[in-house]
């Protein structure tokens, strides 16, 4: 009989984990100014813990996080894909227009299959903003939705104040009738509401087994319960 002490150790470790892609696009447009970029600043910062959690509950999926900023450009505040346990936050500031359009021609780019290896899980797309584009919006929406990664993303608007262009957001989320909309941020409770629940949510239903067939459907329903706007104050 041979010596069991003598046979090789499975590796476990053969197996790459599944990347998982959370790109964040933030307005940083003059009228983000005061109150406003400080909240959303905060709200990031307030919600990298919780992304971490929800990260290190599912170690089988590399969580990794960029963040694109744009005002009259659009550009890249965290380039490279960063582990989110790594993840340190830097504050934004704002001025400037809205390049919006600029900043999904980018994030198209970043999620093109020759940029990406290994195992990747559909992608998460956060989108807020607080206006309306200032660049070719119609032309940036067309090209961005030839992109396999695009389509197949969980894609999240959120709406920063009362004057924003929602048409805009919801084309970009290319939501079914009836599914989730984009999300109000009608004052700085409500950002922070939304933007933990739309960098965590998605990740938690995208990495965590499931037997629901309509993630998107569940998310809505949840989306609808835990970030309910705050009308008190509206900015």
């Amino acid at each position: 009989m041979a010596d069991e002490t003598h046979l090789p150790a499975l590796d476990g470790g053969l197996i790459a984990p599944r990347q998982l892609h959370v790109i964040l696009a933030l307005d940083c447009s003059g009228s983000m100014r005061g109150e406003r970029i400080a909240s959303l600043n905060y709200a990031v910062r307030s919600a990298i813990p919780q992304l971490q959690s929800v990260a290190a509950e599912n170690p089988e999926v590399q969580v990794l996080v960029r963040v694109l900023r744009f005002d009259t450009v659009a550009r890249w505040h965290v380039e490279e894909p960063c582990p989110v346990s790594e993840l340190q936050w830097e504050d934004l500031e704002a001025g400037g227009e809205t390049a919006m359009g600029s900043a999904l021609r980018m994030i198209s780019d970043a999620l093109h299959p020759d940029r990406l290896s290994g195992r990747q899980l559909p992608p998460v797309i956060v989108l807020a903003s607080d206006g309306y584009p200032t660049d070719d919006i119609d032309r940036a929406l067309d090209d961005f939705f030839t992109h396999e990664a695009v389509v197949k993303a969980t894609r999240i608007a959120i709406a920063i104040g009362s004057s924003t262009d929602l048409e805009t957001l919801e084309r970009f989320m290319d939501a079914p009738e009836g599914r989730m909309k984009p999300l109000r941020a009608n004052n700085a409770p409500d950002l922070v509401k939304s933007i933990k629940w739309a960098t965590t949510a998605p990740v938690k239903a995208t990495s965590s087994p499931t037997n629901d067939p309509d993630q998107g459907s569940a998310l809505a329903t949840e989306a609808n319960h835990v970030v309910e706007p705050d009308s008190s104050v509206v900015w």
